[in-house]
């Protein structure tokens, strides 16, 4: 496989380019930097039949340029700005580096013949509600605008799957935990108590509850996914089992500093930030009937996380 990896040095990216790499794959991960890490791949610059190019992938004539010169095969497109609260100060952002990228992901494979593509979706598509979400539920009413770009998104693969014969799988990821995280609530959290290790401030009431997935299964349930599906278009859900609470999370990272005498202190409300939605439930049955299966509790995927995060620094 001579697969491109777009977002390839960011969080998830980089672990798909490990997994990817190791199987023995030719890998090209692209990426602008914007949240990814150089470090998060330089170990891999070693491996055989793997590239890395810093590229931003608005940039279609450079884009153009490395389809013509790899011939790519596959396409996994996790580049995105996933920084829901960062989308929220500039309305502008979300619309450039997830709805646009993926427009111009989608043209460059259209141009060059390239028909399989893995796009990394997100919970957030469905907004705020209390049903327990499968793939079919709807109607999808984004409060965000990551939400919204990354529905808009979903929208442009549908259409380019079904006019130009490409084959897409769609995993709307949960909130996903590990290291390499560039922030999220477990980084932020651990990085509040270096700067201030006598008290941890909260967002909201810290009870927003929602399944916390590790990092290395959810690569499982990209791979299941890319591997055991066909047609035009297959979408499914990951998630780790069970739900953890923000407080639950608070209290996990406060025990793992070994500092009991922090105080956690809580804000108001429901929600940490405009456009956060403070509870969801995934529906996994569809991805579980093709053989993948989490391998955690979401609570024990972030104490996991807490603790590798910490033992390779942020």
């Amino acid at each position: 496989m001579r697969a491109l990896v777009t977002g390839g040095a960011g969080f998830i990216g980089s672990h798909l380019c490990d997994r990817l790499t190791g199987q023995g794959a030719e890998i090209w991960c692209i990426d602008n930097l914007y949240l990814g890490r150089r470090r998060n791949v330089e170990h891999l610059k070693t491996s055989n039949g793997f590239h890395f190019v810093e590229l931003d992938v608005l940039d279609a004539k450079k884009l153009d340029a490395l389809f013509t010169d790899a011939k790519f095969d596959t396409v996994f497109h996790l580049a995105a700005n996933s920084d829901i609260a960062a989308g929220v100060a500039d309305p502008v952002l979300d619309l450039r580096l997830n709805q646009l990228t993926t427009l111009s992901v989608l043209e460059a494979m259209r141009k060059h013949g390239v028909q399989r593509l893995f796009f990394a979706g997100t919970s957030a598509v469905f907004g705020e509600t209390s049903a327990v979400l499968h793939e079919d539920f709807g109607p999808l009413q984004p409060i965000s605008f990551y939400g919204a770009s990354k529905l808009a998104a979903e929208a442009y693969v549908s259409t380019y799957a079904n006019l130009f014969g490409l084959s897409a799988v769609v995993l709307r990821f949960p909130n996903v935990v590990g290291e390499r995280a560039t922030h999220g609530v477990i980084y932020d959290f651990l990085r509040k108590l270096e700067k201030n290790p006598a008290v941890l401030d909260v967002l909201g009431d810290g009870n927003q509850t929602k399944p916390y997935l590790y990092v290395a299964d959810l690569i499982d349930a990209i791979l299941v996914a890319w591997e055991k599906s066909s047609g035009a278009l297959s979408v499914y859900h990951a998630a780790g089992i069970g739900n953890t609470s923000v407080r639950e999370i608070a209290e996990i990272v406060v025990a793992a500093a070994g500092r009991p005498d922090t105080a956690i202190r809580f804000g108001a409300g429901d929600r940490g930030w405009p456009g956060d939605v403070p509870n969801f439930r995934y529906d996994i049955s569809r991805l579980q009937a093709l053989g993948w299966q989490p391998r955690r509790h979401s609570t024990e995927a972030v104490g996991l996380a807490v603790k590798r995060i910490r033992a390779n620094g942020f």
